[in-house]
């Protein structure tokens, strides 16, 4: 039987993956979880669109500061050298080519590494990008954190994305709960699978076509 990853699970791989002295965004939602993975030994540091560089998850007996809140709202805590500013010098650093890694949700993700996370193209429902297509195209790399199926088990990794783009070509790798996927030229390629899980069945839960790694790993 599959074991499918938690949602706390997809954002540990995801942040195991990120090295020593990135500089690393986390998008709203699934993403922030991953703050809670990195200590000050790993090395990573945090930035937050509303303005925060050096961000990290509240400990035990941190104090509660309601003016000090991710972009998801949610209150942080501030490592050593840490430091604040405002919405424009954050977006420069975005747009600019600053950032390493960013860490985003999804709605669907194309075989070439087009993502849909803004929009469900519902008609009369107000949606707003916000800074996603800033961050799609200027961080270095971008990683997906989503869960591999919507509710009625139609796959969000597609061939060709039918909702709305937030950016082109741009995703370089997805964790879901059930798999680990690289983008290349040829797209999908599975790096690793939740326990149990086949590799027909990963298929048939995967609109595009897959290539698998020798040994895809099996490990939480």
């Amino acid at each position: 039987m599959t074991q499918r990853y938690s949602r706390a699970d997809i954002a540990r791989r995801a942040a195991a993956d990120i090295p020593a002295g990135a500089y690393v965004n986390l998008g709203i939602g699934l993403p922030v979880m991953a703050l809670d993975y990195w200590t000050p030994a790993h090395g990573v540091t945090v930035h937050s669109e509303n303005g925060i560089l050096g961000m990290r998850a509240r400990a035990d007996g941190d104090p509660v500061d309601p003016d000090l809140t991710n972009a998801a709202k949610q209150n942080v805590a501030m490592a050593a050298g840490g430091s604040f500013f405002n919405h424009a010098d954050s977006f420069a650093m975005m747009r600019g080519g600053h950032l390493d890694y960013c860490i985003l949700g999804a709605y669907q993700v194309s075989e070439t590494g087009d993502l849909a996370n803004w929009s469900l193209g519902q008609p009369g429902v107000a949606a707003a990008v916000g800074g996603a297509m800033d961050l799609a195209v200027g961080a270095k790399r971008v990683h997906v954190l989503m869960e591999h199926t919507t509710r009625d088990g139609r796959s969000r990794l597609r061939r060709l994305c039918d909702l709305p783009l937030t950016g082109a070509a741009c995703v370089d790798r997805v964790y879901t709960d059930l798999a680990t996927l690289d983008i290349t030229p040829q797209g999908f390629l599975v790096r690793g699978m939740a326990p149990g899980l086949t590799r027909d069945a990963l298929q048939a839960a995967t609109d595009a076509p897959l290539r698998f790694a020798l040994d895809p790993d099996h490990a939480a």
